[in-house]
């Protein structure tokens, strides 16, 4: 298969680094561990920009190639599936698959939209919604799968308006993307995260810390991004007329009763996933983690005669693949930290602590909002941006844990281009119903990039201090 321009210098690029890392001469202070670690990452970031080699099968060679030549442990190469991280994600994708199987989802979604009767509730409405979906769908690939049926019923009902139901189209995406931030189960990325935090500094991020911070970023993000997509998606004629979405409309596309009384099964999960999402949140009151709390709720949401779904088809949802993914990039993370590799990286930088960290704040934030354009994977992002964001926040004296965060929500933006994330592909070619244009995306983007950006830096700045972690 012939290489394009773009994948052969992103080659030559990657195989020149690693020629002038194996010349012992070059390069005082890098160890041969470090070395190794760096030609892998740049091998790896290479082929996950420039190939269509899949990113799971990249980063199982990078966290064996890493393994093999000695640079991390046997242990740490398989440790990480066994993270506690790791399994609060497979247990949150079983908790998921037995709410949705219970028809819960679809008969919230009914209760909420049914009552706009404007067009800027129903907007708002349909984003607090899409807020609250992080508590219960991990990853924002299964919330936008979920709410694609209440889309097109929300098509159905206002057909003879095109231009808010693409911009419906819109909304969609874009919360399901800004609100991952949320929550600790919103993005595997998030995991990642964690994992560097907890290895480079000894700091470990809880659910709850996380929710703290996350939370209050993603309700205000997702907002202004709904009167942002209204702003520049609708008219002001489109805006004032009034909707009236029914109960019956989102039944149409509902395999399960959208509407009177609650069923046991629905019962049961409505009362399971409050309790699972309550222990979370008080973690600090009972010390019980957060991954044995959603593998005791994935028992019970499974089990003969109380769970709604079985445990052979509940985990035939969790996408293994993304776990593997996850697992292979938090090795690489933790080899870039241990080796020294990050170190050697940023100690380059001018200014060491002399730099501001409103400025290392505001450089980290910018980048960060930038990288979709080369790595389409969130978790990717993470694994290559995280360790150099955290190993430069020591070195310049900034809060590690605060650059840390700002960095992964800021990379939470993602709406370029149709390509740059999952959820943002799905809703760009909905049969069926209209939805946007490349050109609608680069028309929000140009708005909306400054704007969670801006506000990234705002929270980290001068709302998350307030929390416990300053700058």
């Amino acid at each position: 298969m012939a290489l394009t321009i773009r994948q052969t210098a992103a080659l030559c690029v990657a195989l020149s680094l690693c020629g002038l890392l194996a010349v012992p001469t070059n390069f005082d202070g890098l160890g041969a561990d470090a070395r190794i670690t760096l030609c892998v990452f740049a091998l790896a970031t290479c082929a996950w920009v420039a190939t269509p080699i899949d990113d799971t099968f990249v980063a199982l060679g990078a966290g064996l190639a890493l393994t093999t030549t000695g640079v991390t442990s046997t242990d740490t190469l398989f440790g990480t599936l066994g993270d506690p991280t790791v399994w609060l994600l497979i247990c949150a994708f079983v908790l998921a698959a037995a709410v949705a199987r219970s028809g819960l989802a679809g008969r919230a979604a009914a209760f909420l939209v049914s009552g706009a009767r404007t067009v800027r509730q129903l907007f708002h409405v349909t984003t607090a919604a899409l807020v609250a979906s992080a508590f219960a769908i991990p990853a924002t690939s299964g919330r936008a799968a979920l709410a694609l049926p209440v889309f097109l019923a929300l098509a159905s009902a206002l057909s003879g308006r095109t231009r808010l139901v693409v911009a419906l189209a819109l909304l969609f995406p874009t919360v399901i993307l800004l609100s991952a931030v949320a929550t600790l189960i919103g993005a595997g990325a998030h995991l990642i995260t964690v994992s560097v935090l907890w290895e480079t500094t000894g700091e470990r991020i809880g659910f709850h810390e996380w929710l703290l911070l996350g939370l209050p970023l993603a309700v205000v993000s997702s907002h202004l991004a709904a009167e942002l997509v209204l702003l520049t998606m609708t008219r002001r004629a489109d805006r004032r007329g009034p909707v009236k979405v029914s109960a019956e409309d989102i039944q149409a596309h509902s395999e399960q009763p959208v509407t009177g009384p609650l069923t046991a099964g629905e019962a049961r999960s409505a009362l399971l996933l409050a309790t699972v999402v309550a222990l979370w949140c008080s973690e600090p009151l009972h010390g019980v983690s957060p991954a044995l709390v959603a593998l005791i709720g994935a028992v019970v949401a499974t089990a003969p005669s109380l769970g709604t779904i079985r445990l052979k088809d509940a985990l035939a949802t969790v996408p293994w693949s993304l776990l593997l993914f996850m697992a292979m990039t938090m090795a690489m993370g933790v080899a870039l930290a241990q080796s020294g590799a990050a170190d050697w990286l940023v100690s380059g930088l001018p200014g060491g602590e002399a730099v501001p960290a409103w400025l290392f704040l505001a450089v980290v934030v910018a980048i960060s909002t930038a990288a979709h354009l080369l790595l389409q994977s969130r978790s990717a992002r993470s694994s290559v941006l995280v360790p150099l964001v955290v190993a430069s926040a020591l070195a310049a004296g900034v809060d590690p844990v605060a650059a840390a965060l700002a960095s992964t929500a800021a990379a939470g933006f993602c709406h370029t281009l149709p390509a740059s994330a999952k959820p943002v592909t799905l809703f760009s070619d909905v049969p069926g119903a209209p939805t946007y244009t490349p050109g609608d995306l680069l028309r929000l983007s140009a708005f909306l990039a400054p704007l969670t950006a801006a506000l990234v830096l705002l929270f980290a700045l001068a709302v998350w201090p307030f929390l416990g972690v300053t700058p």
